[in-house]
């Protein structure tokens, strides 16, 4: 009774502490369905090894669509893999000497290499004079700049269809247009004869990847303060040494930068040679490409293609390992 009256006159905060607390409704219901199920030995595990099962999905796809077939392709160049000889016997080295000592693979390397050095150079030159002549503001130069760029989002194939039909003869419109233009008649074989099928498949290359140039140089130019240029006609420095002292050092990494990706763009050249010239007269237009190509899917020597391919894959590394490193070494000014 004593204690019963006592707690009468505790504090409101303090009977509530010592009154012992009542089960909620959300309480019971847990209760009355018991404990909570532990969690499987899998969910377990599954839970622990969260963060990897979540990139588990890509792993196995790039494994699937790039790591296999590149160790396969591996496998299938020492071996006889050819349609038109039973069996996949073990043959060592042999298809790696066949590529390596057959003349029409030595000649579309080397033609490889001149088509694309040339190509590019040219869609270099081209690149920056139009890079310059656009960095400035003036009436209309938003709709040149979206009229230059459209060759870059045509696919090749459409380019050398379009080029084919400009240039052979006898229904092109190019040698029409160069009769009337020297006075005498002109009837170059664009297709079919040395040098114009080289020279028809160089300016198509450039008609289609100028615009590459183009883009990447602007955007270089742009980044070049404009306050050294101000500084440098408050100096009197004229726009050639003001090219050659600012322009290009300024400009320098980016163009190290469009020239790798171009090149190495470059020397993959198929589709407009499979379009243009079909690699002929004979193996006159072979790259290194196309010959990988008429040896793997025309004459179905798939392990001599396959060990060309490994090749060339070695040779563009050493290229691009070269093109990295200049790249790295050259600092911002």
């Amino acid at each position: 009774m004593l204690r019963a009256l006592g707690s009468q006159h505790l504090p409101a905060k303090r009977r509530f502490l010592d009154t012992p607390m009542q089960p909620t409704a959300t309480i019971r219901r847990l209760k009355a369905a018991g404990a909570p199920p532990r969690l499987s030995a899998f969910a377990q595990w599954a839970d622990r090894h969260f963060k990897w099962l979540l990139v588990a999905p890509a792993v196995l796809l790039i494994l699937a669509l790039s790591i296999y077939p590149l160790l396969f392709s591996l496998v299938v160049s020492f071996i006889n893999y050819d349609f038109q000889v039973p069996g996949h016997a073990f043959v060592g080295l042999k298809n790696f000497e066949r590529v390596v000592f057959d003349p029409v693979a030595r000649w579309s390397l080397l033609l490889t290499a001149w088509l694309s050095g040339i190509s590019v150079a040219i869609e270099f030159v081209l690149g920056l004079l139009v890079a310059l002549t656009m960095v400035r503001s003036f009436p209309g130069r938003g709709v040149i700049m979206s009229i230059l760029i459209v060759p870059l989002f045509i696919s090749p194939v459409i380019v050398g269809q379009a080029w084919t039909l400009l240039l052979q003869r006898p229904f092109g419109p190019t040698n029409y247009i160069l009769t009337q233009l020297l006075g005498q008649e002109v009837t170059i074989g664009w297709m079919t004869e040395r040098p114009w099928l080289y020279i028809s498949l160089i300016i198509a290359d450039v008609w289609q990847w100028t615009p590459f140039m183009f883009v990447i140089l602007l955007a270089g130019l742009t980044a070049i303060p404009p306050n050294l240029c101000e500084a440098a006609e408050l100096d009197g420095v004229n726009a050639w040494q003001a090219f050659w002292a600012i322009t290009l050092p300024h400009l320098g990494p980016m163009m190290l930068l469009a020239l790798t990706f171009r090149l190495l763009d470059a020397i993959r050249m198929f589709d407009t040679i499979f379009i243009m010239t079909g690699g002929g007269p004979g193996t006159q237009t072979y790259t290194a490409s196309y010959y990988l190509y008429t040896v793997g899917f025309t004459q179905f020597h798939l392990s001599q293609a396959t060990a060309g391919s490994w090749l060339f894959l070695i040779f563009t590394a050493l290229i691009v390992t070269l093109l990295v490193r200049r790249l790295l070494k050259v600092e911002p000014v």
